[in-house]
């Protein structure tokens, strides 16, 4: 039975090695797979999920713009799908995750998407907010404080270490811009040592 999934996280949790693990499973089992990643985070090039452990594959890119269901719809006429995956769904619009939900409810595939849950200053991003409303299984993965302590926020860090409280929503970044930090971390600003 096709569903929704949500799998979440703060940042450094392991989202793009499970999802390349996700799809590696079905592809091996000769089963397709169609995926997709934001053109907002081109950190590591275009048109490519990779996790920090150096995994990759080819991914199709979306700008919040873009008809994800037209789009695997084209696709799925070509080769049959079992499963879409998104990487940095936190970047989906409010359409898009409607989308998804029309992919599983009328196509029957699967819909596993993997981003962050809020952004630096503890909000909901909008891809965040509707995956967590309308997804029909939701899992988080856990990452770590500085303290031991389970990490849940983000805080954006300047060159210097500093905390940065305000400013746009997005500034693509890795581990020399974002630190993930338990709740009572983000809130002291403590970042460790």
């Amino acid at each position: 039975m096709a569903a929704l999934h949500f799998i979440y996280s703060t940042m450094n949790a392991g989202k793009s090695t499970a999802l390349l693990q996700a799809s590696h499973g079905y592809r091996e089992r000769g089963l397709e797979t169609m995926v997709f990643t934001s053109s907002k985070d081109n950190r590591y090039g275009e048109s490519e999920v990779v996790s920090r452990v150096g995994l990759r594959t080819p991914a199709h890119t979306y700008t919040e713009s873009d008809d994800i269901l037209m789009m695997v719809q084209d696709m799925n006429k070509k080769n049959e799908l079992s499963c879409v995956l998104i990487d940095e769904a936190q970047f989906l619009s409010k359409d898009q995750v409607e989308q998804l939900g029309k992919i599983v409810d009328e196509m029957n595939i699967t819909v596993m998407a993997f981003g962050i849950r809020t952004d630096f200053q503890g909000e909901l991003f909008e891809g965040s907010k509707y995956l967590l409303a309308w997804a029909d299984r939701l899992k988080e993965l856990r990452a770590v404080c500085h303290c031991g302590s389970k990490a849940t926020m983000i805080v954006r860090v300047s060159e210097d270490g500093s905390i940065i409280r305000s400013g746009e929503q997005v500034e693509i970044g890795g581990n020399e811009r974002y630190l993930s930090l338990c709740r009572k971390c983000f809130y002291k600003g403590a970042i460790g040592s």
